[in-house]
């Protein structure tokens, strides 16, 4: 028979495996908690072996939905499956002890490791330069509209309303006004596809940025 959920309905009284008996040195410093500040009843810990924590832990994550178990559509940035080797990697000492603020002589190899992958990538994408700065999807988002505003005021060009879908993410449009610009939201179909004609902007040439300058 399966275990049950909650981890309070496994409990047997005649476990008693924590103890929480105070050094001298910790009894001193009660002295200085104010008494409002103190638990007056008994922590409710559930009475359970260790091995019976750790299947129940166990049990609860495999219930977890992720790249691992199943597939996922939204391509979330914090849920895209990256080759175990990767996220290995990623975790050596050198690379999560390592001070952002670190002088440049400490971190050469770093250095080249994001050299050779920006080459890698400029390769791949025929791209003519990129950037690591963005730490997650909205960030990278915001990066790319700052880089489209530097642009469009490169060649002289005020443009300063963004088109969003009613179905995008929250950040779309929190990206757009914290980069200096507008959001004109573009409303869905019934068959929940975007549509420029009908949703609400009334575009009737495909050149329809220009009518936004």
């Amino acid at each position: 028979m399966k275990d049950p959920n909650i981890i309070f309905e496994k409990c047997n009284k005649t476990l008693s495996l924590y103890n929480f008996k105070l050094s001298r040195d910790q009894e001193n410093i009660l002295k200085f908690i104010p008494d409002k500040q103190k638990r007056k009843e008994t922590l409710n810990f559930p009475d359970v072996s260790e091995n019976q924590v750790i299947r129940h832990f166990i049990d609860l994550s495999s219930k977890n939905y992720g790249v691992d178990t199943g597939f996922y559509p939204l391509g979330s940035c914090t849920m895209k499956y990256n080759p175990k080797i990767n996220e290995k990697i990623s975790r050596f000492n050198s690379f999560l002890n390592m001070h952002p603020y670190s002088d440049n002589a400490r971190v050469q190899g770093i250095l080249e490791v994001l050299y050779n992958c920006k080459n890698a990538l400029l390769e791949i994408t025929g791209m003519d330069d990129m950037t690591f700065s963005p730490c997650a999807g909205a960030h990278g988002e915001q990066t790319g509209l700052y880089a489209i505003k530097a642009y469009f005021q490169s060649i002289g060009q005020n443009r300063h309303i963004i088109l969003s879908p009613d179905s995008s993410h929250g950040t779309n449009p929190a990206s757009a006004s914290m980069a200096g610009f507008k959001t004109m939201a573009v409303k869905s179909n019934v068959n929940g596809f975007i549509d420029l004609v009908s949703g609400g902007l009334g575009f009737t040439s495909p050149a329809f940025p220009d009518q936004l300058s």
